[in-house]
């Protein structure tokens, strides 16, 4: 597999980029930056329009995540401001929804839920704490909090696909099996990657808590199913380190924990493919690699080197 840029875009960020998200359709791209706004542009082919800048961030905006287009155009923004923000796309352009402001600290990460759980972000903060913003979908919006989810801080946030691990159809509503446990990971300033389940009568409850970081954990990823028996979340760190865990769901077996490699510099972010068979991992050498799992273990199939500049502490 080869891979090349094939376009660039100047965001006219006037500071540090620290996300870039498309959207479910790849039809609209979304940008943050340290210049304390989010930029949305239309993409048709390589080419991309600049639409709208959101400003009402009063600090770095970190991560942008767009929601299932079932529920309309939302995009959330997080930033050092401890402000999280749902934008909405209305006739008019785009418009603030709604401002949170649950947490006593930066707020690092956004990752909506799939639309299968509905209505649903998860919000990971410096604080330690991880909060949950839900809707109905008739405008009320209630939170929920893991508190002290990790000590010192939480990086990142990502949930677990609402699939049956081992069916291609079953979903958290088949009646055959009842509904499933959601589940978030997330990865922390403690050196720790931990998953967290809910039933719908439920709190949320700490499941299990990975070891084998040494350094803080930049990002994770749980990895979409599309019908196999295994999960699969990566995990990456200020150790240098990559790690892909994966478990058994036909077995009670453990977390089993793989390093994928270990890179020259800090990684600061992963994203898996639609089909969850290619890893993109980016890091502080301004380098993009891609892995593909094999028989013989974890291969770079595309190193990208492009741009300049690290990712600040949070």
């Amino acid at each position: 597999m080869q891979v090349s840029v094939t376009s660039t875009v100047d965001t006219a960020h006037e500071d540090m980029i620290h996300d870039a998200q498309m959207d479910y359709y790849g039809r609209k791209l979304a940008t943050c930056s340290s210049d304390r706004s989010v930029r949305i542009f239309e993409v048709n082919g390589n080419t991309q329009t600049h639409v709208a800048t959101l400003r009402g961030h009063e600090g770095p905006v970190w991560q942008v995540s767009w929601a299932h287009p079932m529920f309309g155009g939302l995009l959330a923004s997080c930033s050092y401001d401890r402000k999280v923000i749902i934008w909405k796309e209305s006739n008019s352009g785009w418009v603030k929804l709604q401002e949170f402001l649950n947490h006593d600290s930066s707020v690092n990460s956004v990752c909506w839920a799939p639309e299968a759980y509905g209505l649903m972000l998860a919000c990971g903060s410096s604080d330690g704490n991880v909060s949950i913003i839900s809707s109905e979908g008739d405008g009320q919006w209630d939170v929920k909090k893991i508190n002290n989810a990790h000590t010192i801080g939480c990086n990142a946030v990502s949930w677990a696909p609402a699939v049956h691990p081992g069916s291609l159809f079953d979903s958290v509503d088949d009646p055959k099996r009842g509904k499933v446990e959601k589940r978030l990971v997330t990865g922390g300033c403690d050196n720790l990657v931990k998953i967290w389940k809910k039933r719908e009568t439920a709190e949320w409850e700490e499941e299990e808590t990975l070891e084998s970081h040494s350094d803080w954990v930049r990002d994770v990823a749980w990895a979409p199913n599309i019908g196999l028996a295994t999960s699969k979340i990566a995990s990456c760190s200020q150790d240098c380190h990559v790690i892909v865990w994966t478990k058994d769901e036909t077995k009670s077996g453990q977390w089993e924990p793989v390093i994928l490699h270990k890179f020259n510099d800090v990684v600061w972010h992963l994203s898996w493919s639609f089909a969850g068979n290619i890893l993109a991992v980016s890091g502080g050498d301004n380098s993009v690699t891609l892995w593909r799992e094999t028989v013989d273990g974890w291969i770079c199939v595309s190193d990208i080197n492009k741009g300049t500049g690290q990712e600040p502490a949070k």
